[in-house]
């Protein structure tokens, strides 16, 4: 069947169609990793992403631009990493080209395209050409070429899908980085994927029962001991569901939402909600939902109701959960909020003086809406964010865009090691933010980070040969050494960075290091660089075995 005109339900569907199809292969995306290294993301990210704007439709019933705004409000709030808030990015212009239509056809589908190229760079203070931001762009200029009034929908996306394979395969003459790995751009044949199951949804294809996704597809099961009969309730539950507001209690139309926004902000912490249609969706932490649930049923029914206790979250995974657990909080003029993880790591941010460490860092970027919930838990009026990763940037500057309770200023940290010399510096007595924050910037600027991870392929890069298995010290991207001891690597990288130059050397021993080790590594750097101080810190993180961070 061609299809001439798309409506709100179809357009979700292929959505959900190009979550499912690039769920299926995101581990694929994941490994076109242009660093030697277990950290891909790429297809985590984009998919969990996309997915939050699938999932964020509760009703396909409405026109396009509804339809399609809902989606995009979703995608907004779970971006994560760089290709997932560019992602966002996309649908959130698409969904702008579709306003004040109910329908649309092949022409008014490549105008919402183009609004999405133009959104999409626009969200990126220097584009670089050669990742999805050009895909996505070669694709919608070759489609948009390419109609006439006998264009459908269907001629449009065999147009599109067609130069997107072209383009993506273009990206190793574009990026030099790329042509050396022997990859193409990650963030590129997401959406390849992603177009290649709206277009199968397009056909009629739907997601059979092998191909659901969403996060709440985990089946561990929930360790009860960690709650027992002398336990106390500290922490609160976590209570989300999705209330279909009824006419036969109020009037859905002239209903005011506010109302009980404002009454969960009263006696909750933690608060998202918003409406779409008829339904209200709501997260919030309290210590007694029943109380909640009365209160909000008196406006309609429950759709979906979950429930968890934060205490249990808390004493099953101490690390994670022990900076997310709903607590009043002082008014100040100035708060700070950090990415990390490893308990080690987040133990030190949170004895430098950290508001609220965001749970995340490699091969696990926190989402936007992570970040909102942070700066909800933080009474302050400015809040200093430090995302610690290069790909997490974008989506704490996208989180600060869609947040209006407090000032936020995303320092742009691209390490653990830079958010530590900044934070252990910051003074904001000044009241200045602006002074603040240079300074923080200014901190930044001289560290250097370098890591030790286990390399998972052969490559050659910066004239070293890289073998798999083999443990590789590298800082800023640059492999500086290889070696098949996991020591010699560290030492190897510590003289080529100079360590001895450096008033202070940290050593952060990850999750896989040995002890052992770690204590004869830290004995041999101190006797290497005698006028260096040397600092050992258990940091428990993943994938990096061993990091330096000179200052």
């Amino acid at each position: 069947m061609i299809t001439t005109v798309l409506n709100g339900a179809m357009f979700a569907a292929m959505v959900r169609g190009g979550a499912a199809n690039l769920n299926r292969s995101r581990a694929e995306v994941n490994d076109l990793n242009v660093f030697p290294i277990p950290d891909g993301d790429t297809g985590d990210n984009m998919f969990m992403t996309i997915d939050s704007g699938a999932g964020a439709v509760t009703d396909d019933e409405g026109s396009i631009e509804e339809i399609s705004s809902v989606i995009a409000k979703g995608m907004l709030l779970g971006a994560r990493g760089n290709s997932g808030v560019i992602l966002s990015r996309i649908f959130a212009g698409i969904a702008r080209g579709f306003a004040g239509a109910f329908t649309a056809d092949a022409n008014k589908l490549g105008e919402a395209f183009e609004s999405g190229v133009r959104e999409a760079y626009n969200a990126v203070s220097v584009p670089v050409e050669g990742t999805i931001l050009t895909v996505y762009r070669d694709a919608v200029t070759y489609a948009n070429s390419r109609l006439d009034r006998d264009s459908t929908i269907d001629s449009y996306f065999d147009d599109l899908l067609n130069e997107l394979r072209l383009s993506l395969e273009r990206t190793p003459e574009l990026l030099e980085v790329l042509r050396n790995a022997g990859v193409v751009d990650s963030g590129g044949a997401g959406f390849v994927y992603i177009a290649e199951g709206m277009k199968k949804a397009l056909c009629g294809e739907t997601a059979g029962s092998d191909d659901q996704y969403g996060p709440s597809g985990s089946d561990e099961r929930t360790d009860l001991s960690l709650f027992g009969e002398n336990s106390v309730l500290e922490f609160g539950y976590c209570t989300e569901f999705l209330l279909r507001l009824q006419n036969s209690k109020i009037n859905v139309a002239e209903f005011d939402e506010k109302t009980l926004i404002d009454h969960l902000n009263s006696i909750g912490e933690s608060v998202v909600a918003f409406r779409e249609g008829s339904i209200i969706k709501v997260h919030v932490h309290t210590m007694t939902p029943g109380a909640i649930l009365n209160y909000c049923q008196q406006y309609g029914e429950f759709l979906t109701l979950k429930i968890e206790n934060m205490t249990l979250q808390h004493n099953g995974s101490t690390v994670q959960n022990r900076y997310n657990a709903p607590r009043s909080k002082p008014h100040k003029p100035y708060g700070i909020t950090a990415v990390a993880n490893g308990k080690g790591i987040v133990d030190t941010f949170l004895s430098l003086g950290v508001d609220e460490v965001v749970d995340g860092g490699q091969s696990m970027n926190p989402s936007a809406e992570d970040f909102i919930r942070a700066f909800d838990r933080i009474n302050a009026d400015t809040i200093l964010v430090f995302p610690n990763n290069g790909n997490v940037i974008l989506t704490a500057k996208q989180a600060a865009a869609l947040y209006e309770k407090a000032e936020i200023r995303v320092i742009p940290s691209r390490t653990v090691g830079e958010g530590y010399a900044a934070i252990s510096l910051l003074d904001t007595s000044s009241g200045d933010t602006d002074a603040i924050v240079s300074e923080a910037e200014d901190a930044i600027s001289g560290v250097v980070t370098g890591s030790v991870s286990r390399a998972n392929r052969d490559t050659e890069m910066n004239g070293i040969s890289v073998h798999s298995g083999d443990y590789i010290g590298f800082a800023d991207d640059v492999i500086y050494s290889d070696s098949t001891s996991r020591r010699e690597a560290v030492t190897g990288l510590a003289d080529k960075l100079k360590a001895g130059k450096y008033d202070i050397l940290m050593l952060i021993c990850g999750a896989d290091a040995d002890e052992d080790e770690a204590r004869a590594l830290y004995d041999e750097l101190v006797s290497r660089y005698r006028r260096t101080e040397i600092i050992m810190i258990d940091g428990g993180q993943p994938v990096f075995d061993y990091m330096l961070v000179l200052e």
